[in-house]
């Protein structure tokens, strides 16, 4: 058996969780079967049973806005992907941008189709200020690519909820499989030259965000929050790839305005090494993670598994991975929001974030423990092994 990944993101050029899925589930699965990832960009690789293909845009000069540009470059390099001819047992999916690839493949080839669900577009209603009319276009490739499909992975069980409210798809389709995390990679090692690098100072404890300049992830929230943080501690922030030119200037402004305010406000930009990751995690005294929308949440996994304790929204995934009390603090958005681009009170979360952040800042014994909890509980459920296997098994359902 052969399976087929269609992917946005791939190494070199992750810059999100569904690349880090595809990067270390392909690499699992590869003891068990071969596999050939199409992705966007100039990778060539050839490896015992693991062969990367790169596909490059070759769509002549488009005049439509950059929104349309993202969709209709998708859709192009989803024809090309079929183009080169496909040999698999079954195709497998991930993110809109490769939904059409799937579908074609699906279609022309005879294979069945698998999608796993990272997020879903009808609930990221802001990818509009990014994509514009190239939104739609994500929406109706999504919808017809999820309800086509012979099998469709959730990575919790609140986007399998999801799924269901939001598609026409029988629930016998769909499968709920975490994301996982490397347990040697991810380990707690302190290494003072990389937190020297930028410019954080080892001696102080500092508190730790990593995440893209998106509306999701919820940055906007954390820096509200930090004028309701006690002293003395750094905040390092590190974010970056905003949707938007607009969205990247709010931010901006907004780092800029904190650090006049309060010292020992660090921003990191770009995408950094694991290495250099694993090092900002294994520094720091605990982990944020204030997304408003989140199926599942990659990073908190990378931070507990660091050991670091997590204070995060209590939202989609999240909650089926940092248990609240034990491993961190889940800090409630109340769900009947008003906007999906803020809580139900932003003030309200803004201070309760703070609060439990100033709880576990004041007390290292907690922090140590719900640290030790964190690790615990990912050596025990989310190992890439035995999602591999987990997924394997469901292929070999969908070829007999």
């Amino acid at each position: 058996m052969k399976a087929l990944f269609l992917t946005k993101e791939y190494p070199p050029h992750v810059y999100g969780g569904a690349g880090v899925h595809v990067d270390y589930l392909t690499r699992e699965l590869t003891r068990l079967m071969p596999i050939e990832v199409r992705c966007f960009g100039g990778q060539q690789e050839e490896g015992k049973n693991l062969s990367v293909h790169g596909f490059g845009s070759g769509t002549p000069e488009m005049k439509c806005s950059l929104g349309l540009k993202s969709a209709l470059d998708a859709a192009r390099r989803g024809v090309d992907f079929n183009g080169a001819g496909i040999d698999a047992d079954l195709v497998h999916c991930h993110t809109w941008y490769t939904h059409l690839g799937g579908m074609l493949a699906k279609l022309m080839y005879g294979i069945p189709l698998v999608i796993t669900v990272h997020s879903l577009e009808p609930l990221r209603p802001w990818k509009r200020e990014q994509l514009g009319g190239g939104y739609d276009y994500s929406l109706w490739v999504e919808k017809n690519a999820l309800e086509m499909a012979d099998a469709v992975i959730a990575v919790s069980a609140e986007t399998k909820n999801d799924i269901l409210s939001s598609f026409a798809i029988s629930e016998k389709k769909i499968s709920v499989i975490h994301n996982g995390i490397d347990l040697e990679e991810y380990v707690a090692k302190k290494e003072n030259a990389v937190l020297k690098k930028y410019g954080i100072d080892a001696e102080q404890p500092y508190i730790l965000f990593v995440g893209r300049i998106t509306r999701q992830k919820g940055i906007m929230h954390l820096l509200r929050a930090i004028k309701h943080l006690d002293a003395p501690f750094q905040i390092v922030l590190c974010a970056d790839a905003p949707d938007t030119p607009e969205i990247a200037l709010e931010i901006e402004q907004a780092i800029q305005e904190v650090q006049a305010r309060r010292p020992g406000v660090i921003w990191v930009r770009g995408m950094l090494p694991r290495k250099e990751m694993r090092a900002l995690y294994s520094g720091a005294s605990l982990f944020v993670c204030p997304s408003i929308y989140e199926p599942f949440g990659i990073i908190n996994l990378e931070a507990m598994a660091c050991g670091l304790p997590v204070v995060a929204s209590a939202v989609g995934g999240i909650r089926e991975v940092v248990v609240d009390g034990v491993t961190g603090f889940l800090v409630p958005l109340e769900q009947q929001r008003q906007s999906p681009f803020e809580p139900c009170d932003p003030e309200q979360f803004s201070l309760d974030l703070a609060a439990r952040i100033n709880q576990l800042m004041a007390d290292p014994v907690l922090r140590d423990k719900m640290g030790h909890s964190g690790r615990e509980r990912v050596e025990h459920y989310f190992s890439w092994k035995s999602i591999a296997e987990k997924t394997a098994r469901l292929y070999s359902q969908l070829v007999r």
